[in-house]
């Protein structure tokens, strides 16, 4: 038993569906789910009642490394599996899901949210999204990187008060003549989602460069 496959195709998949059509990319989501005997790559929209509505689940057979979706057979009355040999396969059945969704829900009222939250095609920043949101925040800022009078790169944890979930801040602070610059940025994730995105990137942190490799001391 291996997940070898499935975590390659999940590392590529997220740039692959950016490109599926204009709909996906403002409102689609994507979700991986590797805490089950069959792990599961979850695709939804969000909508204004903070829920969200699933429209598509790819599964993953570790035991013969196989992607695949169920379906149901009207015919023999019994559930069936439908085989996705490749990144192809799943893209397609993605994007024919998506729009099968969209077509059923077309006289719903609901209202789906884009990347920023809100259901316009403005590119809000996540600064905005902070002061929407009332923080209670668990640690002062850390620092994880500093050059003297130069740049600082700070985070911060807390927790959203109004749905538990956490929200990592991260500022960058850097000086020119005395005066100071800062972008700050904002991530938010639910508990179930935290072991995973420490693992990702304790798996990979070989293959990062860090600051003092780019900017010459």
């Amino acid at each position: 038993m291996t997940t070898e496959w499935f975590d390659r195709v999940t590392e590529e998949l997220q740039d692959h569906l950016n490109s599926i059509c204009e709909q996906y990319d403002q409102v689609g989501h994507m979700n991986i789910n590797r805490a089950s005997k069959h792990p599961r790559i979850e695709f939804f929209v969000s909508t204004l009642e903070d829920e969200r509505d699933y429209f598509c689940t790819i599964l993953f057979d570790p035991y013969n490394e196989e992607f695949y979706v169920e379906s149901f057979d009207v015919e023999l009355l019994q559930p069936t599996r439908i085989m996705l040999d490749d990144i192809t396969d799943i893209i397609e059945a993605v994007h024919e899901s998506f729009h099968e969704f969209l077509e059923d829900d077309s006289e719903s009222e609901l209202i789906y949210l884009d990347d920023d939250g809100d259901n316009d095609d403005d590119d809000d920043d996540d600064e905005i999204m902070l002061e929407e949101i009332d923080v209670d925040w668990e640690t002062p800022e850390v620092t994880a990187f500093l050059i003297d009078d130069n740049i600082e790169v700070t985070y911060q944890f807390g927790i959203d008060s109004a749905n538990g979930d956490g929200v990592l801040r991260r500022r960058n602070r850097s000086w020119v003549d005395d005066e100071e610059f800062v972008d700050e940025s904002t991530f938010t994730f639910k508990k179930d989602e935290a072991s995973t995105i420490i693992a990702m990137i304790a798996s990979h942190m070989d293959k990062l460069i860090g600051y003092d490799e780019i900017i010459d001391l």
